[in-house]
């Protein structure tokens, strides 16, 4: 069995829906909470797991005072799985710190929580599963700016990159695939540093809940099969 190391950076932000599809594959992960006393980031005397997950960060960015404590040691951790040729995901906060592990970038930009939609600007991407359009839900501070040698696989409703690839195996997603409404209620209780106004996304978020289950079947198909996880 295959085996994940996930990298948390709040207890709210987890894989979310994507968890029963990595299950449903025999997909092990296991969780990692350094912003938990006492708990270190996985060991980096070598890519010890068979991929990477980088999730999301609630308020936490990778620009000025809001920079994820973690920061450096995270780049440090995504270069070695890059190094090894290992699959790497990037969610949103992880997204960011996967583009700049691989000398790419981030930019400011204040703490968003949306519902928006992402189009797909690839025939074939995700090995031709990647949907034409599907819902891209954003709860983050700072930007992506992934590295000129990176496909843009899907863009948001203002042409910033939804979904970047590096590679064969390397993927950097600017909004949860699998996000839940209960995630984003949890982000908000657990930082004062909220996104103000939420409560038209949260509506939006239970309104397409069924439309991000659907989008996310043949996501997780193009993913699992690029990344080589039931090989």
């Amino acid at each position: 069995m295959k085996l994940l190391h996930v990298v948390q950076h709040t207890s709210a932000d987890y894989l979310g829906l994507m968890e029963d599809h990595l299950e449903g594959r025999g997909i092990r992960f296991r969780y990692f909470r350094p912003f938990t006393e006492g708990t270190p980031l996985p060991t980096r005397s070598s890519a010890a797991a068979d991929g990477l997950v980088l999730l999301g960060g609630g308020p936490w960015g990778t620009t000025g005072e809001r920079a994820v404590p973690t920061l450096a040691g995270e780049l440090a951790l995504t270069r070695v799985y890059l190094m090894s040729g290992k699959p790497v995901i990037g969610i949103e906060l992880g997204a960011q710190i996967l583009s700049l592990a691989a000398d790419g970038g981030s930019e400011p930009t204040p703490l968003q929580f949306s519902v928006g939609t992402a189009t797909r600007t690839i025939p074939g991407a995700l090995n031709g599963y990647l949907p034409e359009h599907y819902p891209n839900v954003v709860y983050m501070r700072d930007r992506p700016v992934p590295p000129a040698y990176a496909q843009i696989l899907s863009e948001d409703e203002d042409g910033h990159p939804a979904l970047y690839q590096i590679g064969e195996n390397v993927f950097g997603f600017s909004g949860h695939p699998g996000f839940k409404r209960a995630m984003a209620e949890d982000l908000i209780m657990e930082f004062e540093d909220a996104p103000a106004g939420p409560a038209p996304a949260l509506d939006a978020l239970s309104a397409r809940r069924s439309a991000i289950e659907d989008a996310l079947v043949p996501i997780m198909t193009g993913l699992i099969q690029l990344t080589g996880l039931m090989r």
